[in-house]
């Protein structure tokens, strides 16, 4: 039981310090894309899937293109198909 409280500890601090990059890159695809805040992460949880990619790693990506180079054309890529998939009517 002492073990499992911390892991819970590790995963909860580990959690607060990668969540604002996380809401800021949310809110970078809100902007470019007109995504709502549930798309916009349901695409940065598909993309990290498909990439193999942790989501808060995809998310400093994300947010450092903002003011710096742009993506590479794979996680370009990989973010126009999803916000495809998430826009595309049902």
């Amino acid at each position: 039981e002492a073990e499992e409280l911390r892991v819970e500890v590790a995963q909860l601090k580990r959690a607060m310090l990668t969540r604002p990059v996380i809401d800021l890159a949310r809110g970078v695809l809100m902007a470019s894309f007109g995504l709502s805040p549930e798309d916009a992460w349901n695409v940065l949880v598909s993309v990290s899937q498909h990439t193999n990619t942790k989501l808060h790693q995809l998310a400093e990506e994300l947010v450092d293109s903002v003011n710096g180079e742009p993506p590479p054309d794979d996680l370009q890529r990989r973010i126009s198909l999803a916000v495809a998939e998430i826009s595309r009517p049902a």
